[in-house]
């Protein structure tokens, strides 16, 4: 059975909450990803920023100068996505993805024991079960 540690990114950008949004939009448009973990100033996992906040944020600010204004004026912790959705290492990939559909999300964020260990998105589970490993 493969489990989530199995096949999820060790490796994760993070953002501060404090950050503004332009230095988000950077970080997902350098990293090719949709969406980051948001961590407070004790590196506690507090939420995620992902594209799709960031086009609401603009949507809501169009009349007030779209997305420069809130690139450059407005934190990350203003629009991110509050209280993440997680799933354990130990996890089997098939429940993560059953809980990827029924919360209708693409990433779930790996943490053991409070502490951020990886991210596990739609397109791992799609790489694992294109090269046979699931």
């Amino acid at each position: 059975m493969l489990l989530v540690s199995d096949i999820m990114q060790a490796d994760v950008r993070t953002i501060a909450a404090d950050a503004p949004v332009a230095d988000a939009i950077m970080a997902l448009a350098d990293s090719h990803i949709s969406g980051l973990p948001v961590l407070d100033r004790t590196g506690q996992l507090v939420g995620v920023v992902s594209s799709t906040d960031i086009l609401a944020a603009e949507a809501e600010s169009v009349e007030g100068g779209g997305l420069n204004q809130v690139a450059t004026h407005t934190r990350v912790s203003e629009i991110m996505s509050r209280q993440p959705k997680t799933v354990d290492p130990t996890t089997p990939v098939k429940v993560a993805a059953q809980e990827m559909l029924y919360l209708d999300v693409h990433r779930l964020l790996v943490v053991k024991d409070g502490k951020l260990m990886g991210v596990i998105s739609q397109s791992d589970i799609v790489r694992a079960v294109a090269s046979g490993r699931l």
